[in-house]
């Protein structure tokens, strides 16, 4: 017996990213928010009774012990005793170490389709608590909307961005560079007090990447991108890069800038989006 479908596993900015300090067990406690997007990477999940986890497509550098997907999959397997198997297909899109929560996404698509596929009927709180397991990103895609976040960016609060701003389209660049996120983290130039802000306040604009600097300085690809994107609008980085970004209010308008960019760089245009492209295919499923 196989059941083949095919999920969405969209992308994420965060417009703002704060370290507030550090927990005794060394996580860095963050403020951020969470923009979700129309676009993304796109999975395959062909169900099987013979109880095997398998990838169909090779990913080059991760093997597939360490691929997320391939991770989530068992996690969520030995945890439900499920009996099941499935081959995975992943439609890579996004790149990979830009800070737009490829992997992360890819993982609570698995989850969340797999919950279904499989039949398992596991609440979202079960599975944001497998969720958080994989990483500190995944249970915002798991959740599937826009969120306010702090903690270690699994304490999740949905926030209304289109409400507020109206429809955003934003110019994703990335530079051809792959930034190391744990030598980041032990920069000594790097902020890690910053005092906490309101919702109300980052509405207000307050709040920055503190990555930003440090990965500009260190990395000037990810520098040049910023400058030039700076000329079209207000660029900023995404997590901890290398992708960086500018908000337009009209498709059209982003799309005019992304034709001018260079070709040593990789770019898309999407749009902002408060409940993810994987909500609504999850309730697409389940209204059958």
């Amino acid at each position: 017996m196989t059941e083949l479908t095919t999920w969405p596993a969209p992308a994420k900015l965060n417009l703002f990213l704060h370290i507030t300090g550090r927990r005794d067990d060394g996580y860095h406690m963050l403020q951020t928010v969470f923009q979700l997007l129309d676009v993304g990477d796109q999975l395959r999940f062909d169900i099987t009774d013979d109880g095997n986890i398998t990838r169909n497509n090779e990913i080059v550098g991760v093997l597939a012990e360490d691929d997320l997907v391939v991770r989530a999959a068992n996690l969520l397997q030995s945890h439900t005793q499920c009996q099941q198997g499935v081959r995975i297909s992943l439609d890579k899109q996004l790149p990979m170490g830009g800070g737009l929560g490829g992997g992360s996404s890819d993982a609570a698509t698995t989850l969340v389709a797999l919950n279904q596929l499989w039949q398992l009927q596991l609440s979202e709180q079960e599975l944001l608590s497998l969720a958080v397991k994989l990483g500190a990103d995944v249970p915002v895609f798991v959740k599937g909307h826009s969120a306010w976040a702090e903690g270690i960016g699994e304490q999740l609060e949905p926030i209304e961005l289109i409400e507020h701003w109206g429809e955003r389209y934003y110019l994703v660049i990335t530079p051809p560079c792959h930034i190391n996120t744990s030598e980041i983290f032990l920069l000594p130039e790097l902020t890690r007090n910053c005092p906490p802000i309101t919702m109300a306040g980052f509405f207000r604009g307050i709040g920055v990447n503190v990555f930003e600097s440090v990965v500009a300085q260190h990395y000037p690809a990810v520098l040049e991108a910023l400058a030039w994107l700076s000329d079209y609008g207000k660029p900023r980085m995404t997590g901890t890069g290398a992708s960086v970004f500018a908000g337009f209010d009209n498709v059209a308008a982003a799309q005019q800038v992304l034709a001018k960019m260079p070709n040593k760089w990789r770019g898309f245009v999407a749009k902002g989006v408060d409940v993810s492209p994987l909500v609504e295919r999850s309730r697409s499923l389940a209204s059958f």
